[in-house]
């Protein structure tokens, strides 16, 4: 774990006319990979020791915290987040009464997956920040209970030490622990609010599934599908074009800066496994104005083979749905979408079935991962 520094001294508590004037972050390295704690995906914020001032789900919701300096409720001040007591030794008042000297709380991640960056974001949080934070990481299978992981039975390995963070700030850090997680636990030490979440990571989807499946999405996020590269991220993140289900506003598509130059720009990607492709789908949902004008589609077996075109340039509709069977199937391990010459697409569905080889891989990796 390498934490990300430059978190320190003190904050104005309304930060001028903008509540983020003053918030304190820094360019990680690992932002640009799939949210495995996502909401779309199934994550939760499944029990927690404390949650008096603020609730525990306020950790996995989208976008940035709000804050109302002038809202109060029956217990104090609203906060957008997850806020306990202070702590004054151990009470009978917990809903998880233990000798521990700091809180807790217990995410199930919606893509089990390796974990390869952690941001907790402590925004709005000035002056009842937790002194220092830990997460630890846990793979079970099924769908345990809160006191099934706090089990015994259950191994938890450190993906983040005891490391001191900052206030109204994004705390961002490195993990390199190579390994299959499906849930974690959030410490903060010893009491005080965090107002966001983010676990970024490479989805490692279960073998046994996707075989039950048979034909399914072999580029999307939740079946191990990743995005490798992109030429433009300015509006909004390459990653959304293989989230669940359909977009609900523009900014949950991909969209590009307009071009003033006679290139186009793309997206490459990376199959959950070798697969053979049968179908395209491309969606240009609550892009009207500024989607995509044209089209095409390509595959390749390899990281370093050549690209062979499955789907010609072809002219798309302002949010609209656009279907496509392949006259045979292609066999791929990577997937390009080129758009031209700028725009946006809101999601991008390869339907296949991996290859004996394919299948084969993805569950020595997966066996190999979970331990």
């Amino acid at each position: 774990m390498t934490a990300i520094p430059g978190f320190t001294g003190d904050a104005n508590p309304y930060g001028g006319g903008d509540p983020y004037a003053d918030y304190r972050t820094a360019d990680f390295p690992f932002t640009h990979l799939a949210d495995l704690a996502d909401r779309r995906l199934g994550a939760g914020v499944i029990a927690a020791n404390d949650e008096f001032f603020a609730q525990r789900e306020n950790l996995l919701l989208p976008g940035r915290a709000e804050f109302d300096p002038e809202r109060f409720g029956h217990k104090g001040k609203v906060m957008d987040g997850w806020e306990t007591r202070r702590r004054r030794g151990p009470s009978a008042a917990h809903p998880w009464p233990t000798a521990e000297d700091h809180d807790w709380a217990l995410v199930r991640l919606g893509a089990p997956g390796v974990v390869r960056g952690i941001v907790v974001d402590t925004a709005h949080f000035r002056g009842n920040y937790p002194q220092a934070v830990s997460v630890e990481g846990a793979c079970v299978p099924g769908s345990p209970s809160p006191a099934a992981l706090l089990s015994d039975d259950v191994k938890w390995t450190t993906l983040v030490p005891r490391t001191p963070v900052g206030g109204h700030a994004a705390n961002g850090f490195e993990v390199t622990v190579e390994q299959r997680f499906t849930h974690l636990r959030v410490n903060q030490h010893p009491d005080g609010g965090i107002a966001r979440l983010r676990v970024y990571g490479e989805v490692v989807p279960d073998p046994a599934w996707l075989a039950v499946l048979g034909t399914f999405d072999v580029v999307a996020l939740e079946n191990g599908g990743q995005v490798e590269d992109a030429s433009d991220r300015f509006y909004s993140p390459a990653t959304h074009t293989i989230q669940p289900g359909r977009s609900r506003q523009m900014d949950d598509g991909w969209e590009t800066r307009r071009r003033r130059d006679q290139g186009h720009d793309w997206i490459r990607y990376r199959l959950a496994a070798r697969s053979a492709v049968r179908a395209v789908e491309i969606d240009t949902a609550c892009l009207k104005g500024n989607s995509a004008g044209w089209a095409s589609v390509s595959v390749r077996d390899g990281a370093g083979g050549a690209w062979t075109e499955i789907l010609p340039r072809t002219r798309l509709q302002p949010d609209t749905n656009h279907r496509f069977v392949l006259p045979e199937p292609a066999v791929g391990t990577h997937a390009r979408v080129d758009i031209y010459p700028d725009g946006g697409i809101s999601r991008l569905r390869l339907y296949g079935s991996l290859t004996d080889d394919g299948a084969a891989r993805l569950a020595a990796r997966h066996q190999e991962l979970s331990g």
